[in-house]
């Protein structure tokens, strides 16, 4: 278990222990929400946006793809972990600029976003069960999955890491270039 950094004890005197293994996290303790910094700047949860809504808000955004679905003034909630899933389930190439995504392609994410961030929210609760600090992943696709086979077609997983973060992705699946803009 990380060490723990923070503990509150809950009026029936049960501990809830706060642990966190990056030292990234941040934790407030308000009465309002507004004195979060940032809070009123976060976009919606991601299963909780249209359709619609999507398509809107997307649109303010330029820059790579992955890049966009983790900002949080996008939609919240969605990590470097999960935008590598969502991408692959949308068959998108990480890399590649949010203007040059069609509609059909920009719909097709939406589901994707959907369909992975609900298949995983089910697949850890059944594999975390009482042991709310583990973070289970071995079912993810492609993240962290780097030289394993892609489960979708067999191709080598790729990995590119810059700026502390990694991407991995299947170069079969997911085809597109970082010299032409990502098409």
């Amino acid at each position: 278990m990380p060490r723990t950094n923070v503990v509150f004890t809950l009026s029936g005197g049960r501990p809830v222990r706060y642990g966190d293994q990056t030292r990234l996290a941040q934790l407030y303790l308000t009465h309002a929400a507004s004195a979060v910094p940032d809070f009123a700047a976060m976009g919606p949860e991601a299963l909780a946006i249209s359709l619609d809504d999507f398509r809107t808000r997307i649109r303010k955004f330029r820059g790579e793809i992955k890049g966009v679905l983790t900002r949080g003034d996008f939609v919240a909630g969605i990590g470097n972990a999960y935008a590598d899933e969502i991408l692959w389930n949308a068959r998108l190439y990480p890399f590649r600029k949010r203007t040059s995504l069609g509609p059909e392609e920009i719909e097709r994410l939406y589901g994707a976003m959907r369909e992975t961030l609900l298949d995983a929210t089910a697949k850890v609760r059944a594999e975390m069960g009482e042991d709310i600090h583990r973070k289970p992943r071995e079912f993810m696709a492609v993240h962290m999955q780097t030289g394993e086979p892609c489960p979708r077609c067999g191709t080598t997983v790729s990995l590119i890491g810059a700026n502390q973060r990694i991407t991995n992705f299947c170069r079969t699946c997911q085809p597109g270039s970082m010299f032409r803009g990502g098409l």
